[in-house]
């Protein structure tokens, strides 16, 4: 084969390349008071997001102990905009020592696209172990 015929086939391979994209592996479990429209937000975002409402796993009148308990069991984050009560509970949590992978609370006030880079980046760009045990 001429050198020639060789070298456009590394080029076309340069050119076609694309760079893999990292695995998500930050699960979320969003709870019930989370805005639909963030929900939405984030997967029009990315649609690869691994993320759960309480509602759709059976929990949607859950007391927080039971969805922080559930969440540890299946290694969800949970986001919520209850910054008053969820907090408390996680904190009890890790203070007896049980598992808790951790608590992520957006206030309503924050603007949906202040909300929606923060969860992007904590799912793009950390890893699950980085959250255990922790209320953000």
């Amino acid at each position: 084969m001429p050198l020639h015929t060789s070298s456009l086939i590394i080029e076309s391979l340069l050119l076609n390349h694309t760079k893999p994209q990292r695995a998500i592996v930050i699960r979320f479990l969003m709870d019930e008071n989370i805005d639909p429209a963030l929900i939405r937000g984030l997967l029009n975002r990315n649609p690869h997001l691994d993320l759960v409402r309480v509602q759709d796993v059976g929990l949607r009148t859950a007391a927080d102990p039971i969805i922080l308990a559930r969440a540890a069991s299946a290694d969800r984050i949970v986001v919520t905009h209850d910054v008053r009560t969820m907090p408390t509970h996680a904190y009890r949590r890790v203070a007896v020592g049980e598992r808790m992978p951790s608590v992520i609370g957006v206030p309503k006030t924050l603007p949906f696209a202040d909300m929606i880079e923060h969860l992007l980046l904590i799912a793009e760009a950390s890893e699950p172990d980085e959250w255990h045990d922790t209320v953000d």
